[in-house]
């Protein structure tokens, strides 16, 4: 209306319900354009009058004669109208006006003026939309905010842009559904495509996500998750990363192998720590949708380098839990060939919770080695852990040993029950969703690098009860939904010495935090590798 009585100098003459029309965002769009005419008043340019041609629309009528107000008095004062109906249903009368009804409080004032008795008081439609913006009005909200900023989202800055989509994260939970997916979800794609916005419009993306349906998700998201993998920018590639949750099952697995894991596997050597421990947490997703060679062969190397070489004990611990954790994923061929092997190195891990990690990884895993590799190769490295100078370690070493020798003695006292014991060492891989009770069984802190791992842990798929609990209700094995690790193991240490630790882990905290915030400051070389 303020557009078309101060740019165009036209009068609407037929405002009301009737002429606006809803799309599908929920914005409203002005139409009975029939009855328009110029400001002027020239009648041989101009329609029938509306109520000439309906004679009910008589109560929409301005009380005055024509002509004795501002040449906008007339449609704003059926703009008062619109308002009552909005909130009050149809209007039955003209003197209903006077009855305020449902009408907001922030609108009264102005409802009040638009609908007042004196003609040459009613405000320009402009000068009442600058009314209801001011502070703490009607329209002074996030909503219209938002609204107003799409609008002109193409001419403004860069810096504006970025704050914007920052805002926006907070905002949609109270937006309506079809908004965030007819009007903000265009806009965000189209400013990731075209406008530079990078990492910025991931947190609004993936909110927006939720609105949609499994197939409009994977014909608008996910192809563009699937370009955002592909950038050098390490902010976008930590985001990534840290929401691979809420898209995961979009994802097909031929994108996720030839598209996403040749770029994700950039993080294991990246030189910031945080992203390498992020790009280990996210193959517990990516790990069932991987093929042979890229789960077995290429993940196995990066693995083998990380647990073995990393500077970071955490990492080297969340490595050693993740391999334990996918480990049904991988054929029988690469868990004979991996799995003790790398348990075993972590029990030799100078960081506590990594060799109560590999410890666990021997319980958890249980199932995939024969009796004679428990007796000959499991239970001499768990033994040698009985003297761990970490309390921690040994009680879950007593736990796992506990638990690997009632499987022993129960071969030995009914030899039959070897083939039922033995029936998932040789066992194919599961295919994804076989493993879905291991999901509790993740590893945290990992932006702040602390060496945390959730406290339950996954029930184990098959086997006896004797293979699953150990003596005496233990917690050896995650497979008995047990608590994990609560922090670095510091029982049995003095007061001094806990002090200490603690002092060292905050440091490590603080110099990966530092080292996160790096990361975010903008695109750079992802570590020693390029990108292709």
């Amino acid at each position: 209306m303020a557009f078309l009585v101060n740019d165009c100098h036209l009068l609407h003459n037929n405002l009301g319900i009737w002429a606006v029309f809803v799309d599908r965002a929920g914005e409203w769009k002005l139409g009975g354009l029939d009855h328009m005419t110029p400001e002027n008043g020239d009648a041989s340019t101009s329609l029938p009058s509306a109520k000439a041609v309906h004679p009910e629309m008589d109560k929409y009528d301005a009380p005055e004669s024509p002509n004795s107000g501002e040449k906008w008095a007339g449609d704003v004062w059926r703009l008062g109208c619109l308002i009552w109906e909005v909130f009050n249903g149809p209007l039955p009368r003209a003197s209903s006006l006077r009855s305020l009804g449902k009408i907001p409080k922030a609108l009264v004032p102005h409802y009040c003026e638009l609908v007042g008795a004196n003609a040459r008081a009613r405000p320009n439609p402009a000068r009442f939309l600058q009314n209801c913006r001011a502070p703490g009005g009607f329209l002074s909200n996030s909503f219209v905010d938002s609204n107003l900023f799409l609008e002109e989202i193409q001419i403004k800055d860069p810096a504006e842009k970025q704050q914007f989509f920052q805002d926006l994260s907070e905002n949609l939970d109270s937006f309506p559904e079809d908004f965030c997916k007819h009007k903000v979800l265009p806009q965000l794609l189209t400013a990731f495509e075209f406008g530079n916005a990078g990492a910025v419009v991931l947190t609004p993306l993936f909110k927006v996500g939720k609105f949609l349906s499994a197939e409009e998700y994977q014909q608008k998201i996910i192809p563009v998750i699937v370009k955002m993998f592909s950038s050098t920018d390490r902010a976008m590639r930590i985001r990534l990363l840290q929401q691979m949750e809420q898209f995961v099952q979009y994802l097909n697995d031929a994108a996720v192998n030839s598209q996403i894991f040749p770029h994700v596997v950039h993080g294991f050597t990246d030189t910031n720590p945080a992203i390498r421990e992020q790009t280990v947490k996210s193959m517990l997703l990516l790990a069932p949708k991987l093929n042979e060679s890229n789960l077995n062969q290429e993940l196995m190397r990066h693995f083998a380098r990380l647990q073995a070489r990393d500077e970071q004990g955490p990492i080297r611990c969340n490595t050693t839990v993740c391999l334990g954790k996918i480990a049904p994923y991988l054929n029988a061929g690469t868990r004979q060939r991996v799995l003790i092997s790398a348990f075993s190195r972590a029990t030799k891990d100078p960081f506590p919770a990594s060799r109560a990690a590999g410890v666990l990884g021997f319980a958890a895993t249980h199932n995939y080695y024969s009796v004679t590799e428990s007796a000959a190769r499991v239970l001499p490295t768990l033994c040698t852990l009985t003297v761990d100078p970490d309390k921690n370690v040994r009680d879950q070493s007593f736990k796992a040993i506990k638990s690997f020798l009632t499987k022993l003695e129960t071969v030995s006292e009914d030899p039959t029950k070897l083939a039922e014991i033995e029936k998932d060492v040789m066992s194919s891989a599961q295919p994804a969703g076989a493993a879905a009770s291991w999901a509790g069984w993740a590893v945290t802190g990992v932006s702040s690098l602390t060496s945390k791992l959730i406290r339950t842990g996954p029930g184990a798929e098959g086997g006896s009860p004797a293979e699953n609990t150990p003596v005496g209700g233990g917690t050896a094995s995650p497979c008995a939904g047990s608590p994990v690790i609560d922090g670095v193991p510091g029982a049995g240490l003095s007061k001094a010495e806990l002090a200490k630790k603690k002092r060292e882990e905050r440091r490590k905290e603080l110099e990966a935090k530092r080292a996160e915030r790096k990361a975010v400051k903008g695109p750079l070389k992802l570590g020693a590798r390029k990108l292709d």
